[in-house]
C-alpha cells in the first residue's frame, strides 16, 4: 500500500484527526509533515504569541506521534515545494490535508493539487477537520452561504456531525529525518517582540486537559456567567481550537453529551465559529474589505488609537480589556466586543486598525473569527443591528458591577471604589482623563454613519 503524507496545518493533534486517519488507511507508512511556511511569514501573520504557542503545539504533537512509534517531520520553506519534495523523497503516492477557508489556504490548496498532479499524486482534502460542520455543507436556497447567524444555527443544530475518530495506536513512518524537532521559533523568523507573560502553554495534551476540566463543572455555569467579566467563566479553549490541538467536532459531541443550559450556550459559540468560517469561505475578501459597506468616513486620530492600544482611554472596562490582551494574548468575548465597539464606533476608527492590533497579540488570532467578529461589532458585517453602540459605562455596570475585572488589570485603581465614574476616578486615583465624551462620540457616529 506504500506511503502517504499527512500534511498538518491547523490540525495539530492525533485525536479525531481525519487527515491522519485517512493517511493511515491509504498506506502502510505515513509521513506526518508540518511545513513552516514562508508564505504565511510574509503575510505578517506570524507574531511572538502565536509562534510560541505553535512551537509548544508541534513539540507536543511530535511527542504524541513518538508514543505511536512515529515522529513529526518538520521542513521550512514554500509549503508546496517542500511537500512535493517530501513526497518524492519517500515515494508517497498521495497527500492528505485539512481544508481551509481563507484565500491564502485556497490558493495553497490549488497550487499543491496542481504540483502533485504532475507526479501523478492526488491531493485529498478533508473539510470536516477544522470545523464541526464543513463550510458549504449548509446553504440557503439560491445563495452560497448564510449571511445571518440565527437561520444558520437552526440548520446547524440539525446537521449530522461526523463521529469522533480515535487516536491511532501506531504511526509507522518511512525513512525520513527523525533526529528530533528543529528549533521551530528560529525557523519561523518571528519579528522581535516579547511573548505575553500570561500566555498559556500550547499543545494537544494541555488542550485536552483544559477540555476535561471545563466539562467537569464550569460548563454548567456558562450560560449565566459567560458575559460576567468578574467571573472569568469562559472556556479559554479558543487557542486550542485555532491551532487544531482540539477537535471542534469532539468538543461539540462532548458538550452535547453533557447537556444542560450551559452546554447549549457553549455549543452555540461553536456554531458561531463555524458560521464565521462558512462566511469567509464564500466571501474571502471579507478578511480585509467590508462585508456590507456602510460608506464610513473613518477617523484616524493617532493619539486616540495609541491610547486605546495601551489601555489608557479613561474608561476602566475598556482599558482593563486592552491590558489583559497584552498580558495574556487573550481576552473573553465580552471584553473583545467592548474594546472593539469603543474603537470602531466611539472613536470611529476603521475596524481594520483594531483587527490588525488584535492579530498582533491574540494567541487565538484567526482570520475568520477575528476579522468577521470585528466587522460584526463595527456594523460592516453580519450584525442585523449595524448601528448599535456599546456604552462602556453601561456595559461595565452590567458585566463588571463591582469593578473586580477593572481592579485586576488596572493597578492604579485598586484604592478607589469609583470604578465606573471617570471624573471621580481621575480625582481619586490619578487615572487618565477620558479621551472622548461618550455623548458627543455617539452623536458623531450617528451623523457620520448616516
Amino acid at each position: 500500500m506504500g506511503v502517504s503524507v499527512a500534511l498538518f496545518t491547523a490540525d495539530l493533534r492525533v485525536h479525531d484527526n481525519p487527515v491522519l486517519r485517512a493517511a493511515l488507511r491509504d498506506a502502510e507508512r505515513v509521513v506526518p509533515l508540518f511545513v513552516v511556511d514562508n508564505g504565511i511569514r510574509r503575510t505578517g501573520f506570524v507574531v511572538p504569541n502565536r509562534a510560541a504557542f505553535l512551537a509548544d503545539s508541534l513539540a507536543d504533537l511530535d511527542a504524541a506521534l513518538r508514543a505511536c512509534g512515529g515522529w513529526l517531520v518538520v521542513r521550512a520553506g514554500d509549503v508546496v515545494e517542500e511537500t512535493c519534495r517530501v513526497a518524492v523523497e519517500t515515494g508517497a503516492s498521495v497527500v492528505h490535508i485539512a481544508g481551509g477557508v481563507s484565500r491564502y489556504a485556497a490558493r495553497r490548496e490549488d497550487r499543491l493539487r496542481a504540483e502533485l498532479a504532475q507526479g501523478g499524486r492526488p491531493l485529498r482534502v478533508h473539510d470536516a477537520s477544522l470545523t464541526a460542520v464543513p463550510p458549504g455543507a449548509l446553504i440557503p436556497a439560491g445563495k452560497d452561504h448564510f449571511a445571518v447567524f440565527t437561520p444558520y444555527f437552526r440548520r446547524w443544530e440539525g446537521f449530522s456531525v461526523r463521529d469522533v475518530l480515535p487516536a491511532p495506536d501506531a504511526v509507522p513512518v518511512p525513512e525520513v529525518g527523525s533526529a528530533g524537532l528543529p528549533d521551530v521559533k528560529t525557523l519561523l523568523s518571528c519579528p522581535p517582540g516579547p511573548v505575553s507573560p500570561g500566555l498559556p502553554a500550547g499543545g494537544e495534551t494541555e488542550g485536552r486537559r483544559r477540555l476535561r476540566s471545563w466539562l467537569a463543572g464550569p460548563l454548567d455555569r456558562y450560560e449565566e456567567q459567560h458575559d460576567d467579566l468578574t467571573a472569568d467563566a469562559t472556556s479559554r479553549l479558543s487557542p486550542y481550537l485555532h491551532f487544531g490541538c482540539l477537535s471542534p467536532a469532539e468538543a461539540l459531541h462532548r458538550a452535547r453529551a453533557h447537556a444542560g443550559p450551559g452546554a447549549h450556550a457553549f455549543v452555540r459559540q461553536l456554531a458561531w465559529r463555524d458560521f464565521n468560517h462558512q462566511v469567509l469561505a464564500a466571501r474571502p475578501d471579507a478578511a480585509h474589505h467590508d462585508y456590507r459597506p456602510r460608506h464610513d468616513r473613518w477617523r484616524a486620530d493617532a493619539e486616540q488609537i495609541r491610547a486605546w492600544k495601551e489601555g489608557r482611554t479613561g474608561y476602566p472596562v475598556v482599558d482593563a480589556a486592552m491590558r489583559q490582551l497584552r498580558h495574556e494574548g487573550w481576552m473573553p468575548g465580552r471584553a473583545r466586543m467592548l474594546a472593539a465597539s469603543f474603537l470602531a464606533k466611539t472613536l470611529y476608527v476603521d475596524w481594520r486598525v483594531g483587527a490588525r492590533h488584535f492579530l498582533d497579540l491574540l494567541v487565538d488570532g484567526d482570520i475568520a473569527n477575528n476579522q468577521l467578529n470585528w466587522q460584526w461589532v463595527a456594523g460592516t458585517g453580519t450584525d442585523t443591528r449595524p448601528n448599535r453602540v456599546l456604552n462602556p459605562l453601561v456595559q461595565a455596570r452590567r458585566f463588571d458591577p463591582r469593578g473586580a475585572y477593572a481592579h485586576r488589570w488596572l493597578p492604579e485603581l485598586r484604592t478607589t471604589d469609583a470604578m465606573h465614574l471617570p471624573d471621580a476616578v481621575r480625582r481619586e486615583a490619578g487615572y487618565p482623563t477620558p479621551i472622548v465624551d461618550l455623548a458627543e462620540a455617539t452623536a458623531r457616529f450617528k451623523r457620520l454613519r448616516g
